[in-house]
């Protein structure tokens, strides 16, 4: 499959402190439905460490590449990520890109 046609799916990872959990949790609720609002999204799907809440996996599908440009060009996306950085470990959310295989 060309890397230009299909879904484009990832990984979002960051880690928080307890500190700052319940704003992180109310930050990435409040993204969320604007992420799933967006008309070429498919997933937006956030999850914790059951052992570990502090740590975040967010997994986003989008229809295709053009759908996953629109959503990093959204403004919504710069304003939450302003909002978030200060408030995790990581310097930004760590992306990792999936390939589906079945």
């Amino acid at each position: 499959m060309d890397e230009n046609t299909g879904p484009v799916a990832l990984i979002a990872e960051f880690t928080t402190t307890q500190e700052h959990l319940d704003t992180v949790r109310g930050l990435i609720a409040a993204y969320g439905e604007v992420v799933r609002a967006e008309p070429g999204n498919r997933a937006f799907d956030v999850y914790t460490h059951v052992a570990e809440p502090t740590k975040f996996w967010v997994h986003e599908i989008y229809a295709d590449r053009a759908a996953f440009e629109a959503h990093i060009g959204d403004p919504a996306g710069t304003e939450f990520n302003g909002k978030l950085v200060p408030l995790i470990i990581e310097p930004a959310s760590v992306l990792t890109f999936l390939t589906p295989i079945a």
